[in-house]
């Protein structure tokens, strides 16, 4: 059996993270509810932070937000001294909420309106990554109104595809985001950046994918990029002060994934990128990444009771659980797979096989197939590894089902960070609908 962080068994036979007894969190705050391990969250923080610092190399490592954003969950980001990926207005506002510094935040996504980028301007936020054309004319035009020079990134599509799931490839040609490198998109993008009359431009970004155990891709992009730079300097005068190599940094969700430690990928990347240095004769750019998943990933637990049960000879033997695709899409958006123990049972050996089902009227809503499991009963508690990324991100009020509560636990004490949803949260946005037609007898 694979525990990560603080998880362990406890004397109960029941399973503890942070040093806090699963059940009686479940007992407390209901279920489903996920529980972040915040002392692991931090020993991944320092591995990515440390060895930038032990190399002697000037960084930014940007939390990757859209993997769990939450005031306090900013706040703790914060207080690790990390730097803040945001993708949207909401992700922006929830930082400005949670006091986040704002010289510290980088703006990004494919299509920021126009709002997007007058939030983020207005507040004098640290970068943004510039992803098209029209918003580069935006940003400089809404800069210009107030007297602002906004620092920015070029974000490219390199054109490598790393090993991971189509729908998380984000770096091959073919790519709703960046500017193309291929067709000299991205020549043309620096020319307009570097001449802007209020745009900062700092340098070239990238990212090519997601749930990567490997360190080719990152090579391969960086060599890209450094042939780019190279040229844009001998062309355009121009030489990139930043270099974001993005994220993507897999983690271990079942025995068949393999990571690498977050330093392995940070040595590498830092060797890469001086070679690259060494043999263009360019200056040596601060570097920036961005890992989300890597960080909150496997910190994230996910507590289920278990419900019904069908079982047809044979076939299949089916377990219910009262959450599903709403507080965890990903089985059924990326066929993710995950392991999981009876929370309140981890010590009873595992004689039975069942397949894990949502509550949600969909067929599709099965979180875990063929799952090893001592033979479970009504009011058994399942306890589903590494959803701390995407979890409640991506949740969703599908058969208005209410989201579930988040929990930070750390040294003995557990701390609620999000309340559960209630049924009249579903219908607070709700309007009464006002019937225009007459009733006539």
């Amino acid at each position: 059996m694979y525990f990560h962080g603080t998880s362990k068994v406890n004397n109960k036979g029941h399973l503890e993270i942070g040093g806090v007894d699963t059940i009686e969190l479940a007992n407390q705050y209901g279920t489903p509810l996920y529980i972040y391990d915040i002392a692991l969250f931090r020993e991944r923080a320092r591995d990515f932070q440390k060895t930038f610092q032990n190399l002697g190399v000037q960084a930014q490592v940007a939390y990757a937000s859209k993997a769990f954003s939450s005031v306090a969950m900013f706040q703790l980001v914060k207080e690790v001294g990390l730097s803040l990926d945001v993708v949207s207005g909401g992700e922006l506002y929830t930082a400005l909420v949670a006091d986040f510094p704002v010289e510290r935040i980088h703006f990004h996504g494919n299509n920021k309106s126009e709002e997007e980028l007058e939030m983020a301007v207005k507040n004098k936020i640290g970068c943004v990554v510039v992803d098209n054309f029209l918003e580069l004319s935006m940003l400089n035009e809404i800069c210009e109104k107030h007297d602002y020079m906004m620092p920015v990134l070029l974000r490219v599509t390199p054109g490598i595809n790393a090993h991971t799931h189509d729908y998380i490839l984000t770096g091959q040609e073919d790519s709703k985001f960046g500017f193309d490198l291929q067709s000299g998109q991205a020549h043309e993008a620096m020319k307009i950046a570097f001449s802007a009359s209020n745009l900062d431009l700092l340098g070239i970004h990238c990212h090519i994918g997601s749930q990567i155990f490997e360190t080719t891709g990152f090579k391969l992009a960086a060599g890209k990029l450094f042939e780019t730079l190279k040229d844009w300097k001998e062309t355009e005068g121009f030489e990139a002060r930043v270099v974001n190599l993005g994220g993507g940094f897999g983690i271990r969700y079942t025995k068949e994934d393999t990571p690498l430690p977050a330093s392995v990928y940070v040595e590498e990347i830092i060797a890469d990128v001086k070679a690259f240095v060494t043999d263009h004769a360019l200056n040596m750019p601060e570097i920036w990444i961005e890992p989300g998943r890597s960080l909150v990933g496997d910190a994230g637990t996910t507590i289920y009771s278990v419900g019904s049960k069908k079982e047809i000879p044979n076939i299949r033997h089916y377990l219910a659980v009262d959450g599903g695709m709403t507080d965890n899409i990903r089985p059924a958006l990326y066929q993710a797979k995950y392991e999981a123990v009876l929370a309140n049972r981890v010590n009873d050996v595992a004689d039975d096989k069942v397949s894990i089902a949502g509550k949600c009227c969909e067929s599709g809503d099965m979180l875990i197939w063929d799952l090893p499991l001592p033979k479970a009963n009504h009011k058994d508690y399942l306890a589903v590894f590494c959803t701390g990324a995407y979890g409640y991100a991506m949740a969703n009020n599908y058969n208005r089902i209410t989201r579930p509560a988040v929990v930070f636990v750390e040294d003995g004490e557990a701390q609620l960070v999000i309340r559960r949803e209630s049924f009249e949260d579903l219908v607070r946005l709700d309007v009464p609908y006002q019937s225009k037609s007459k009733v006539t007898k």
